[in-house]
C-alpha cells in the first residue's frame, strides 16, 4: 500500500527550524547520547577520534538533512553515538541497535564470497563469465574475467532499472525487477562501445549482479545462503540478512527512512530492493558491519593472496576503486572505505589498513543518494581527525 506523505505542518517545521519536530511531547531533539555528555567529551582520549566534532555532527538531529544517525568508531579510542528520531510522526528517539538498508556495502560481502571461492580453487580470477555462465552473454562480447567483474572493468553496460533518481523510482518502489531482467537488459545493449574489458573502470551494480549469478552457478546454492554460511555466521553478524525476495519491509528494530520528494518529506522505509540484490540489498547494523570490516581487514574472511584484490586499484586510466574498497586520504591517514546508499539510508564502512581507526555509520539522510561526501565530512571525517 502507498506510503502517505508526512503532514504539511511537519514538513514546514523541518524546513524552517532545521531542528526539533513540532509534535506533542517532542519539542526538542533528544540528546545525542551519554557519550556526548560534557564529561564524556572532556574524558575522551587524545589518541581517539575527535569526539567534540562527532557530537557536534549529531547535535540538533533531526534536521533538514537527516532524521537520525548512528556512528560507531573503533580502534584506538572506541566511541559510539546516536541521535535523532526513530519515527518523525511520534518523535520516538532513534535506536542505536537499529537495522538499516546498507546499500552498496553489500558489495564487500559479494566480493568476499567470490574471493573465497578463488582461494578454494573453485573459480579462477582469470576465468571468464563465458566459462562459468555459458550462454549469458552473446557472441559479440569479448571474454570478461572474474577479476574484471570485481574491479568494475568488465565493460558491461548498466542493466534495467526502475529509475535513475529517488523521485523516478518512488512510484515503482513495490515493483519487482529480477537480477535476470537486470542482466538481460545489459546484454541487450551490447558491449561498451568505447572500452573493452579491462580498459576502463565504470562503477555500477551490474558487475556484482553478474558476479552473484556466477557464485550461485558455481556453488549450486543461493547467494543469500552462501553469504550467511560463509560470512554472517562465522563473524557473528546475527542481525544481518537479505530481504525475502520482493519483501519491502525492514524486519526487526529500525529507524524509519525519509527523503524529500517533490518538495515533501516522504517515508521511504518500505521498498522492494530486489533489483539491487547482491549489489545493494543487505540489511544490517553498525555493530555487524564493524564485525565485517574488522574480519576482512584481519584476514579472517578472505585469505592471502586473494585478500590483496580487495585493495588493488586496477592500472587503468582514471580508476579510483579496488574490489570494492576505495582509498582516501583523510587528515594524513590512508583510509579504505565503501559507501552505500538507498532511499532514506546512507552507510559508510571505513578503516585504516592497520585498524588503528575504524568507523561505521548509518545516517537516515533525507537525500541519501545525493551528496555522500557532505554526509561523510559531517559524520565520518571527525573519526580520523586525530
Amino acid at each position: 500500500m502507498p506510503v502517505r506523505p508526512l503532514p504539511a505542518l511537519l514538513t514546514s517545521a523541518l524546513i524552517l527550524t532545521l531542528t526539533a519536530l513540532p509534535l506533542a511531547g517532542t519539542a526538542s531533539a533528544r540528546p545525542a547520547s551519554s557519550s556526548c555528555s560534557t564529561q564524556a567529551i572532556e574524558a575522551a582520549p587524545k589518541e581517539g577520534p575527535d569526539v567534540k566534532a562527532l557530537c557536534a555532527a549529531l547535535a540538533g538531529l533531526p534536521d533538514k538533512d537527516a532524521t537520525a544517525a548512528l556512528v560507531r568508531v573503533g580502534g584506538k579510542g572506541s566511541w559510539h553515538g546516536v541521535a535523532g528520531v526513530r519515527d518523525v510522526r511520534t518523535g520516538a528517539p532513534a535506536l542505536e541497535n537499529a537495522r538499516f538498508r546498507a546499500g552498496s556495502t553489500t558489495k564487500v560481502v559479494t566480493a568476499a564470497i567470490a574471493l573465497q571461492l578463488a582461494a578454494e580453487k573453485r573459480i579462477s580470477l582469470d576465468g571468464t563469465v563465458q566459462e562459468y555462465l555459458p550462454g549469458l552473454l552473446t557472441e559479440e562480447f569479448e571474454p570478461i574475467t572474474v577479476r574484471q567483474l570485481l574491479n568494475f572493468t568488465s565493460g558491461l553496460q548498466p542493466g534495467a532499472s526502475l529509475g535513475d533518481t529517488t523521485e523516478d523510482m518512488y512510484p515503482h518502489r513495490f515493483e519487482t525487477l529480477t537480477p535476470e531482467e537486470v542482466v538481460a537488459a545489459s546484454v541487450a545493449k551490447g558491449p561498451d562501445p568505447d572500452h573493452g574489458p579491462g580498459e576502463h573502470q565504470s562503477y555500477g551494480n551490474i558487475h556484482y549482479t553478474v558476479l552473484a549469478m556466477l557464485i550461485e552457478k558455481v556453488t549450486g546454492d543461493s547467494y543469500a545462503h552462501q553469504a550467511s554460511v560463509r560470512i554472517f555466521r562465522p563473524l557473528g553478524m546475527r542481525h544481518t540478512s537479505f530481504p525475502d525476495g520482493p519483501d519491502p519491509r525492514v524486519h526487526g528494530p529500525h529507524n524509519r527512512g525519509y527523503d524529500w520528494i517533490d518538495g515533501e518529506l516522504r517515508d521511504v522505509t518500505d521498498w522492494n530492493m530486489s533489483d539491487r540484490w547482491a549489489a545493494g540489498d543487505m540489511i544490517s547494523t553498525t555493530a555487524d558491519l564493524e564485525r565485517l570490516l574488522v574480519g576482512v581487514f584481519r584476514g579472517r574472511v578472505v585469505p592471502e593472496p586473494q585478500l590483496k584484490e580487495m585493495f588493488a586499484v586496477p592500472d587503468v586510466p582514471g580508476a579510483t576503486m579496488a574490489a570494492p574498497f576505495r582509498p582516501y586520504e583523510v587528515n594524513g591517514r590512508k583510509v579504505w572505505a565503501k559507501t552505500g546508499s538507498r532511499p532514506g539510508y546512507h552507510t559508510v564502512v571505513a578503516a585504516t589498513s592497520d585498524l588503528s581507526r575504524t568507523v561505521v555509520y548509518s545516517v537516515n539522510s533525507t537525500d541519501a543518494r545525493g551528496d555522500g561526501e557532505a554526509i561523510a565530512m559531517r559524520f565520518a571525517f571527525p573519526a580520523f581527525n586525530r
